[in-house]
């Protein structure tokens, strides 16, 4: 293209390509940065999780909290709110997490009954 002329249809179709493709590798790597962030915050709270799991077989205390996870998934679905996040998104997103750290709690309530040599029944799950 000479100087002072407009470019051809192609070529600036080419360079809008070539922006989009510029564009869309940018953003592909802040989504991987972000969801590298999100794994490591995930196995930070399970590290929590699974001390608060160690607690409460110590103590003889039930691995789920139904008014604890009502709370919480109310106070999720208001930070998601305010995130402009879809709240029925951000529930299922902490159900599930409740879920797998319920789990994780039987499982660390029959292995400490069966340290303590109490008979352990099967877990349902």
């Amino acid at each position: 293209m000479s100087e002072g002329t407009a470019p051809a249809a192609g070529e600036a179709a080419s360079v809008a390509d070539e922006m989009a493709r510029e564009r869309l590798l940018y953003l592909r790597s802040s989504i991987d940065n972000l969801d590298a962030a999100l794994v490591h915050l995930l196995a930070e709270r399970f590290k929590c999780t699974q001390q608060v799991g160690e607690l409460k077989a110590r103590h003889s205390l039930p691995p789920a909290d139904p008014a604890r996870e009502a709370a919480q998934i109310a106070r999720l679905r208001r930070l998601a709110e305010d995130a402009r996040l879809d709240p029925a998104f951000a529930e299922k997103f902490l159900n599930f997490i409740i879920d797998e750290v319920v789990r994780h709690h039987r499982a660390i309530a029959d292995r400490t009954q069966g340290q303590a040599g109490e008979p352990v029944e099967p877990a349902a799950d």
